[in-house]
């Protein structure tokens, strides 16, 4: 009977790549998304175990202690990048490592863009969505991607967690639910495509100002951690000086490294506090702005070198609040030479909604910089949060705005000698 069909076209070969990724597609969801939401926590966990071991073993070549207790740091570290807080012999210490909290968020956004890839074919197909029909991969793959690290986060904090240290679970599960399911969530939306087909039914000036926004953010950090370096570069010698009166080793001076290189986009959010010109506290009754400099007794901490000297600022501080509308105009203007338009309303609005947008974020960044790292007026270390959100709303409001309106000038101004060229060479 099969001589009676018609002969078939040669099969293709295909490649080792194509082959694998057919066999990921015809896996369970509920396997990939779990097993993927493990990766993504346990990835950075074992990362900061190593580190805890290996601090452990520099401080005194191990003599105190046991690798236990190693394992136990590095977990209580991973803990604090989620915003658990820990008890340091009877001291309550908030503050979260943002660089560690920057490496997972990199964990997240790689795997969840790996398992969206993963589930890719899973679903209905565009023409289907198109059609209205529900496509419930994305919210089904970042629950349980969601739920897989949530989990993870928890048995961490149960086996890590004593009476001593006294991390707090609920902040745990609280940013587990923000970093996965947030960030995890449209990675993954991303990766299967579907974000590509969600985002043609968002208005086109939405789509613009979100660009906006993400070229204005990621131009100001850019600057605050510019500006945090040179301004550390500039008192150098002091850092060294600490670290001289420290009377470390090379492994604790080693470790002491690594630790403060966590706080790093802590002192990058600092710096863009105090050029919004609000500032930061570095203790109870201190101040750090381009007005005026109040600085108490301060730790022996190589990154506070960076601070500039207390007493009557120069007068060229007050500049200093010109930066953030100059770098948020110049964002603007970066975004929309990607998408031009040649009408002022929509120029306008593209730049002003990408600069509150991204003065919301840097004011969330700015609320999660700070805590409390010591006892007594150690208590109070972080920006004036509810100041700065409302400097960077204006700030990078107005910026933005004034950016896509130079802009738009630009091109309405390019558009018309190109129609003057074309006319002429007709």
């Amino acid at each position: 009977m099969t001589s009676l069909l018609p002969p078939s076209a040669p099969a293709r070969s295909r490649s080792a790549a194509e082959v694998s990724r057919d066999l990921t597609a015809r896996r369970p969801l509920v396997l990939l998304a779990t097993f993927a939401g493990v990766v993504a926590a346990t990835s950075t966990l074992v990362v900061c175990l190593a580190v805890g071991v290996v601090g452990w073993f520099l401080t005194d070549a191990g003599a105190h202690g046991t690798p236990r207790d190693g394992l136990r740091t590095g977990a209580l570290g991973w803990l604090m990048a989620h915003g658990s807080g820990v008890t340091v012999q009877g001291v309550a210490v908030t503050v979260v490592p943002l660089g560690v909290t920057a490496l997972c968020a990199w964990a997240l956004w790689r795997v969840g863009h790996g398992l969206g890839e993963a589930v890719s074919g899973h679903g209905p197909d565009a023409d289907r969505i198109a059609d209205g029909e529900r496509d419930l991969t994305v919210p089904l793959a970042a629950g349980l991607f969601t739920t897989a690290y949530v989990v993870v986060a928890v048995l961490t904090a149960s086996l890590a967690g004593t009476t001593a240290t006294a991390p707090d679970t609920g902040r745990v599960v609280l940013w587990s639910l923000v970093l996965a399911g947030g960030l995890g969530g449209s990675a993954i939306a991303i990766g299967s495509g579907r974000a590509a087909i969600w985002a043609s039914f968002v208005p086109s000036s939405l789509r613009a100002g979100l660009t906006a926004c993400r070229r204005i953010l990621l131009a100001w950090l850019a600057v605050t951690f510019l500006t945090f370096v040179v301004a550390l570069l500039v008192d150098g010698s002091t850092a060294i000086n600490v670290m001289s009166q420290l009377h470390t080793d090379a492994g604790d001076a080693t470790l002491f490294t690594a630790l403060s290189a966590t706080v790093v986009p802590n002192a990058a959010v600092f710096s863009g506090a105090y050029l919004l010109g609000p500032g930061f506290t570095v203790g109870v009754g201190t101040l750090v702005s381009p007005a005026a400099v109040l600085l108490g007794p301060l730790p022996m901490f190589p990154l506070l070198a960076a601070l500039p000297d207390a007493g009557p600022t120069a007068a060229w501080a007050g500049l200093l609040v010109a930066v953030p509308f100059l770098v948020a105009a110049w964002g603007a203007v970066r975004a929309q030479r990607l998408n031009p338009t040649l009408r002022w309303e929509e120029g306008a609005a593209r730049g002003c909604i990408g600069g509150v947008l991204a003065g919301v974020v840097f004011g969330l960044l700015a609320s999660v910089a700070g805590g409390a790292v010591g006892p007594g007026r150690m208590r109070d270390v972080g920006p004036l949060v509810v100041d700065v959100l409302l400097h960077a709303i204006t700030a990078f409001g107005i910026g933005g705005l004034v950016g896509g309106l130079v802009i738009t000038w630009w091109q309405r101004r390019a558009s018309r000698t190109d129609e003057t060229l074309e006319g002429a060479g007709s």
